[in-house]
């Protein structure tokens, strides 16, 4: 006589359809960071991607508004509860930030990319990248430190970036208009970097605690 199901084998099905949603996230975080890295390289002839970027943006809060629906429908999830609803959080908040970025380029009617802001997004397209690569990891709860190592190393030079391009605005005497708007710029783009370190963390505590 076959013994009866354990619990988790029973919602095994419903505990999937968080790690399925966080990697769709994972994707969604990659796309919109890659798009953003692209408009900043040839800027202005794309700025049409921010409309890409912009729908992007909007699919992450339809992913984050499905995980969080879960989650008030689930008796039993596979992790924490409080740390689901971190991890959306946090992975929403990089795509806001990205999809700040480029709006924040229209609005201001940037004629001309800078290079620090260039290298701010290739930052950023590292750093989602990783996250893109090591979500799939979270199912098993397989160790993903090569990644978060690797995203916290990026954080720091996003920082150090940011740092040299504030300072190169008040340094080249160029119009105090033109410095509001692209220390607005970068400031969004440390944010999305930043972004990405907090789910480096959440991230690393989940495996942790489940490992």
């Amino acid at each position: 006589m076959r013994g009866m199901p354990r619990l988790s084998q029973v919602l095994a099905p419903r505990g999937r359809e968080f790690f399925d949603l966080f990697e769709e996230a994972g994707g969604n975080i990659l796309r919109a960071a890659d798009l953003l890295e692209q408009m900043l390289r040839d800027y202005p002839e794309r700025a049409d991607l921010a409309r890409e970027i912009l729908i992007c943006e909007q699919e992450g809060d339809r992913i984050t508004h499905d995980i969080i629906r879960r989650l008030n429908e689930t008796f039993v999830t596979p992790i924490d509860r409080e740390d689901i609803y971190a991890l959306a959080s946090a992975l929403d908040d990089i795509v806001d930030f990205t999809e700040e970025a480029a709006d924040y380029l229209g609005l201001y009617k940037i004629e001309a990319p800078m290079e620090q802001g260039q290298r701010l997004a290739h930052v950023l397209l590292q750093a989602a990248r990783a996250i893109s690569e090591a979500m799939p990891r979270l199912r098993s709860f397989e160790d993903i430190s090569h990644y978060t190592v690797e995203i916290n190393r990026l954080e720091n030079d996003g920082d150090r970036i940011t740092r040299e391009a504030i300072a190169s605005l008040f340094d080249t005497g160029i119009d105090p208009m033109v410095v509001i708007r692209w220390k607005d710029i970068y400031e969004r783009l440390e944010n999305a970097i930043d972004a990405t370190e907090r789910v480096a963390n959440i991230l690393e505590g989940i495996v942790i605690k489940n490992s």
